[in-house]
């Protein structure tokens, strides 16, 4: 599908036609991280397919999963970082193989002046990751670690629109700042209680969870 087609209902003519001129088509495979903590923010992301999981990573290397981006969104730290020039704050990396557009940062006030929908694609992305980074922060100060892990659980399986999730004890518990042990005995009780199975690396979401 082309750039028009996919985003015809998203950007005016105009804007669409430089997307398709000023912007490379990239293809990540799974696991790859497309951009770290500290790193300066070259280009806009625009997916086209896939999943990007974006984390932020503390001194001792464990992560804490911020929120995902899906085909036709992009990511509303890479817009505030290249807007104030700074490195970025966030890890993205590649969930599933991931193809996007990347649009260089050079023509980002550009289109915020020239285009309309492409401000309100902007402003509409920062306050839906807003509005998620707050749900991360009530789940942090208000959610036992037994809730918190079943809302992870759940979130990943939207996320990747299956009921399978492909991780181990120890790389959930690096995404929510804990650790494997008491990952492992949280996942051994909704086992006990029927809401999941366990089986190596991998995790099957039941029904009742």
């Amino acid at each position: 599908m082309s750039v028009v087609e996919k985003f015809k209902n998203i950007f005016e003519p105009d804007l669409l036609e430089e997307i398709e001129a000023k912007a490379n088509n990239v293809i990540v495979e799974e696991g790859k991280t497309i951009l770290d903590i500290g790193q300066t923010v070259r280009i806009i992301p625009l997916l086209l397919k896939g999943i990007l999981k974006i984390t932020r990573v503390d001194e001792s290397g464990k992560e804490l999963l911020l929120y995902y981006v899906h085909a036709n969104e992009s990511c509303a730290m890479t817009f505030t970082c290249c807007m104030q020039q700074y490195p970025s704050e966030i890890k993205a990396v590649a969930e599933t193989e991931v193809e996007f557009l990347a649009i260089p940062i050079s023509i980002m006030d550009e289109w915020l002046v020239k285009y309309p929908t492409w401000k309100s694609f902007v402003m509409r992305t920062i306050r839906n990751r807003f509005n998620e980074l707050l749900n991360t922060i009530d789940l942090l100060a208000f959610q036992k670690l037994d809730e918190r892990l079943i809302n992870y659980l759940k979130e990943k399986s939207k996320a990747t629109n299956s009921t399978l999730i492909n991780l181990s004890h120890e790389e959930i518990a690096n995404e929510m700042a804990s650790s494997r042990e008491v990952i492992s005995r949280l996942l051994k009780k909704l086992e006990n209680d029927n809401k999941v199975l366990l089986y190596r690396n991998q995790i099957k979401l039941l029904k009742d969870l």
